[in-house]
């Protein structure tokens, strides 16, 4: 017997554009999906890295990407250009790619709990026949099996007791809200700790999308205020010159999830400040010197009224000041949720080990 015959495998090379494409993708999340920026950006990596061949400059990229679909004039006769949803779409794919992994093809849309039932799919267990089984979860070859032992083969006959049935996994969806502070301090001292909290929140979207399209995603910014946006707006995201109101974008967090219907509610807030800023009587109050406890107070509140509505909040904190983390151990012990303190670069692993993690939690 020959058996297995191994021989040497070449990875086949990338086109010119797939290569360029890859960076340009990684460029837009740092540009706020400015186009114009992201080219000149890639133009002086060029000069530097030679990054183009010979007969395949920065032109022929820029005309691949417009009869690709992946950008077009943002006016008809020129006016800018812009990127596409698809451009927003395969930036998304990249950043699922690069902190979670390539995912295996699994069965989408539900988060397995201990539970069986009248549920979405069918398990490996079963058990006879009960009075309100529906006829699809009959094992036919298993019944037929116990009919033949039964009754003999010589005239076959099937009864209620041959009959034996396949259990189904009950399966929850779960309703999750992404809080990203977008105060001044996220690209305070020369560090920019926005872009990797937008390509957490690509992929994490991009993940949902795929793995359990049955769950839904929120995504809040809070800055003076707080407002939602949609996944498409994610690469142009900017932080402003705000003060960080905690309380808004928990209220608002609140509110969405009050909407959804799931069992499962979960709340994520990406942050690396305190919270400086509160609304009284149509005003802001703010207080960007310390610990207000005016405004600590009213953050605690609000963790202690999500707990009690059994929405846990997960914080992870990409800042590492001693008085900053005490703030986050009271905040995380008013809402009885967790805390992580996490640098920028390990920002994507917490979040998908966490949502990972509470896919098994029980429907209570």
């Amino acid at each position: 017997m020959l058996g297995y015959r191994f021989t040497h495998y070449d990875k086949p090379n990338q086109t010119p554009f797939e290569k360029l494409f890859n960076i340009f993708k990684q460029l837009l999340p740092y540009t706020n999906g400015d186009f114009n920026e992201a080219i000149a950006w890639l133009t002086e990596l060029d000069k530097e890295y030679k990054l183009t061949e010979p007969d395949y400059g920065i032109g022929d990229f820029i005309q691949d990407l417009k009869d690709k679909g992946y950008i077009r004039d943002d006016k008809p006769g020129g006016g800018g250009t812009v990127i596409t949803a698809k451009t927003e779409q395969a930036i998304r794919q990249q950043a699922l790619e690069k902190i979670f992994g390539k995912l295996k093809k699994g069965k989408s849309g539900n988060h397995s709990t201990k539970y069986t039932g009248l549920g979405d799919e069918i398990s490996s267990d079963s058990r006879p026949f009960q009075f309100g089984d529906t006829l699809d979860q009959i094992a036919m070859l298993e019944s037929m099996k116990n009919a033949q032992i039964n009754n003999g083969i010589g005239e076959f006959s099937i009864t209620e007791n041959d009959l034996e049935v396949r259990e189904k996994e009950h399966k929850t969806q779960t309703s999750t809200v992404l809080m990203i502070d977008i105060s001044h301090s996220m690209i305070l001292y020369g560090e920019d700790r926005i872009t990797p909290a937008k390509n957490v929140a690509m992929a994490l979207a991009e993940l949902i999308k795929r793995k359990y399209p049955k769950d839904t995603l929120d995504i809040i910014v809070f800055g003076d205020d707080a407002w939602e946006i949609k996944v498409k707006d994610l690469p142009y995201l900017q932080v402003g010159p705000y003060h960080t109101n905690t309380v808004a974008g928990i209220e608002l967090a609140m509110d969405l999830l009050h909407r959804r219907k799931n069992a499962n509610k979960q709340i994520f807030m990406i942050t690396d400040g305190k919270p400086t800023c509160i609304i009284e009587h149509g005003e802001y109050y703010k207080n960007s010197f310390g610990l207000d406890r005016k405004i600590i107070n009213k953050c605690l509140t609000l963790a202690q009224s999500c707990r009690r509505l059994r929405i846990p909040i997960t914080t992870f904190m990409v800042a590492k000041d001693p008085w900053l983390q005490e703030f986050v151990r009271d905040f995380t012990e008013a809402n009885n949720g967790k805390a992580f303190y996490t640098s920028l670069q390990g920002l994507g692993e917490y979040i998908f080990e966490d949502f990972e993690r509470n896919k098994k939690r029980n429907i209570k």
